[in-house]
């Protein structure tokens, strides 16, 4: 029974947070410390968005919502005990949307590392990346969003969270890998 449950066991990490608040640093982070694939949302999007002369918010919703289904699509389709990484805002979509994409990929463990981040510095962040910023993303005029997103956003919360408290400087790593090599720990105990 043990061999069984083992085999369809997939574990998932979900990095989420609001537009810049750390998302991307704290995955590759967890990358390097842990050896994990990462799939992120802005990877899979923005290859496709580059593919069209202009791009306003509804079409970048929707290649945001494909993006999404692909990443649960690439992790449905990955062998068995796999632990992946998955960089994304999730609260762009309903829990329940992504409930239903964990049952069909078979992914039994689910952690969340949440970003936690002030509004003043996500709108400082957002702003200082303007620049940067592939072609299709939301401009200036997305700042005062931003700031009241930062406000009401929580995480998903379907399994353990960890709250990753982002400053200026980031946060403290050396605590999230310890309860990330916990977790992972227990539950390969478990299968």
């Amino acid at each position: 029974m043990k061999q069984l449950l083992s085999a369809e066991h997939k574990t998932v990490i979900l990095v989420n947070g609001i537009p810049a608040s750390g998302k991307s640093t704290v995955t590759q982070a967890l990358s390097q410390q842990f050896g994990l694939p990462s799939l992120t949302l802005d990877g899979i999007k923005e290859p496709f968005m580059a593919q069209f002369p202009a791009i306003d918010r509804q079409l970048n919703r929707q290649l945001g919502c494909a993006a999404y289904a692909a990443i649960w699509s690439v992790i449905a389709a990955a062998p068995a005990n796999c632990i992946w990484l998955v960089d994304a805002w999730f609260g762009f979509q309903p829990r329940e949307q992504l409930q239903v994409f964990l049952q069909q990929a078979r992914v039994r463990e689910v952690l969340e590392v949440w970003n936690q981040v002030s509004p003043e510095l996500a709108v400082s962040r957002y702003a200082r990346r303007l620049e940067q910023r592939k072609p299709g993303h939301p401009g200036e005029e997305y700042l005062p969003e931003l700031a009241v997103l930062a406000q009401s956003a929580r995480p998903m919360s379907i399994g353990p969270v960890y709250t990753f408290e982002q400053g200026e400087d980031g946060g403290d790593s050396g605590a999230l890998f310890n309860w990330v090599t916990h977790h992972i720990a227990s539950e390969a105990l478990v299968g």
